[in-house]
Order: C-alpha cells, then sequence, then structure tokens
C-alpha cells in the first residue's frame, strides 16, 4: 500500500469513543496502511460526547464556513482535527451545533435512536465530500465503515458523479452487525430524494432499516469486506448475490495481510 491514498469514513473511531468492533478497525486498518508508506485521511462525526479538550481538537478555519443543503435547510459546516497520539495520524471530524452538539452519539438516555440522524448520515456524508474536495487529495480507496457513513458511496456516485477528484477512487464497505432496531426517520426517503439522487435506487429507503441502509451502501460500492463474525442474514444473503469482491470476515489479529493482498490485487487491480 506504499504511497496509496486511502480515505477512511467511520461513524467511530478509538481513541476519540469506546471500543467497538467498527471504532477498532477505523483504527487500526488506517494505521496498518500508515505503517506500510500510505497516505491516509480518516473522517469521523465530532460527536458532543468527545472531549475536546483532552483529544486536543481544533477547528481547521480554512476548510470550515461553507453550508450544506440538506432537506432545503443551509446548515454550517464546521471542520475540526485531531492527531492520534503516537501515531501521526490526523483525523478530521465533521461537526454542525445543530447536529452534533448534544452530549451523545446516535440514541438518547433511554437508548432511543434520535429523530435527525437520517439527516446526519446525508450532512456527513456531503461534509466528508466537500473537505475531501477543499484539500483537492484524490484517495485511490475510500473505506467506509459503520451505518451513519453508509450513504456516502450512493452520494458519491450520484449527487457528486461530475466530480473529477474521485474518478479513480475505489469505494470499500466493511459490513458490521452493529445495527439499530426499528428504523429512522420514515421522511429519510425524500430528503434524500431532494438531492436528485435515483429514486429507483433509493426505493427502500421508504423503509430506513439497517439493512436497507447497508444494502444502498453495497450496491453503489467497489468491493466490500465483511467486517463481523456474524452479520445479519438478510445481509449476508444479499452479499452472496452480488458479483463484487468480497473479503470474508478476519479477526483483528490477522486482517493486516488479508486486507492488504485484497486492496492490492483485487480492489486496485
Amino acid at each position: 500500500m506504499k504511497d496509496k491514498r486511502v480515505l477512511y469514513v467511520s461513524s467511530e473511531v478509538v481513541p476519540y469513543l469506546p471500543e467497538t468492533e467498527i471504532s477498532s478497525m477505523s483504527f487500526e486498518a488506517p494505521r496498518l496502511v500508515n505503517q506500510q508508506g500510505g497516505q491516509i485521511r480518516i473522517f469521523m462525526p465530532r460527536y458532543g460526547n468527545i472531549n475536546e479538550r483532552r483529544h486536543q481538537l481544533h477547528e481547521v478555519i480554512r476548510l470550515s464556513g461553507i453550508n450544506l443543503v440538506i432537506n432545503d435547510l443551509d446548515m454550517p459546516l464546521i471542520i475540526k482535527v485531531a492527531s492520534i497520539p503516537k501515531e501521526r495520524i490526523q483525523v478530521y471530524f465533521i461537526d454542525n451545533d445543530e447536529y452534533f452538539k448534544r452530549k451523545a452519539t446516535l440514541t438518547d438516555e433511554d437508548g432511543k435512536l434520535f429523530s435527525d440522524n437520517d439527516e446526519r448520515a446525508i450532512f456527513f456524508a456531503k461534509g466528508v465530500i466537500e473537505t475531501v474536495k477543499k484539500l483537492n487529495w484524490a484517495p485511490d480507496i475510500i473505506h467506509v465503515h459503520g451505518w451513519l457513513a453508509s450513504l456516502l458511496p450512493i452520494y458519491l456516485k450520484e449527487y457528486y458523479k461530475d466530480e473529477p477528484l474521485f474518478n479513480e477512487s475505489k469505494i470499500v464497505t466493511s459490513i458490521y452487525n452493529q445495527s439499530f432496531e426499528d428504523t429512522l426517520n420514515k421522511d429519510m426517503f425524500n430528503k434524500i430524494r431532494f438531492d436528485n439522487i435515483n429514486e429507483d435506487a433509493i426505493k427502500s429507503l421508504e423503509e430506513p432499516s439497517y439493512s436497507n441502509l447497508m444494502k444502498i451502501a453495497i450496491d453503489y460500492s467497489d468491493a466490500l469486506i465483511i467486517g463481523s463474525e456474524d452479520i445479519p442474514e438478510d445481509l449476508n444473503s444479499y452479499l452472496q448475490a452480488t458479483d463484487k469482491p468480497i473479503l470474508e470476515y478476519k479477526s483483528k489479529d490477522e486482517f493486516g495481510e488479508a486486507y492488504t493482498t485484497f486492496f492490492n490485487e483485487t480492489v486496485l487491480s
């Protein structure tokens, strides 16, 4: 992976949030590429429960200041950055007071999904792409982790399809079993349709369940990684029916060689 550019887009990353399968791999995978001489960028949301002082986050004024249109509303984009200690890895944080100031990640204190998680996902996808455009940094691979990041593949290939910076980028999505019950806001379909995204492609989001979100990510990815030992059966069946390259599950202790081979010999070939 030497000299390859890999963009990591994740809903969670250690050490900024507690260790889970997603947050752990969203740190270990970029660390591996970094050690191999690749160039990396990591993006995640700046949730209000991330301690900015402890992790030394600071705003990047030259990247902040644009507005993203979400469901016909202008929402200011704020970009913050921090470095993971000892690793020389920078993490970019997508922030907005309306969506991310609350002192929680995806659910309230009763475990109920926030009603605007759908808009947060749209804002996150657009915010990442707009910031990478400002950086003028063309990734060879874009690696997506977690359902809050799952709209990035469709936005990149539909809403930003005429953006030349990403012409050669390959999208890889990792599929985990870290899901949610019930559905996101039922108006999610209309909010994405507002961005003139192919209506047929998002028809399943009239019922915005975890599986339906991930199926759209699968449809718009170039390759896929099974990130959990067990994933929902309907997603597993959907994966097996696709003709896209799939890397089977590898544990955190054994993923290194398999990921490197998959990226070099399959995704980039």
